[in-house]
């Protein structure tokens, strides 16, 4: 049963060109996201492969120092992420095991660009 269902997963990737729509959809999440937040004060970094994008988080752009645990940034991104429907990873302790921050987003293969726009404007 495992082995079917992923003889299927392989098939539907290369029937519906799901690498082709992942590449475009990259460039377009990649464009949006630096678009919305790159020239926040907060934001170091925002890198990705695919559509799995990491959105670092810092207390000072120019020397790119860690947010402080104390920020509690993390939990506060989730919470407003959760009430504004987004589904996101925000995690803590990323630099030293207890300071530094970053954003994760992982949108399904499935993507439409519709949803990338919403996607950025909720994170936004």
């Amino acid at each position: 049963v495992a082995c079917a269902a992923a003889v299927a997963t392989i098939q539907t990737i290369f029937q519906d060109d799901l690498l082709t729509a992942v590449n475009r959809q990259s460039a377009l999440l990649r464009n949006e996201l630096a678009s919305a937040l790159a020239h926040l004060p907060y934001i170091g970094d925002i890198r990705g492969k695919g559509l799995f994008f990491g959105i670092e988080l810092v207390a000072d752009k120019e020397s790119k120092s860690p947010l402080s645990k104390a920020t509690l940034a993390d939990k506060r991104i989730k919470q407003r992420a959760m009430e504004n429907g987004l589904m996101c990873y925000p995690m803590g302790g990323t630099i030293d095991g207890v300071n530094g921050h970053h954003i994760l987003l992982a949108p399904p293969f499935i993507i439409q660009s519709h949803h990338i726009d919403e996607l950025v404007g909720k994170l936004s």
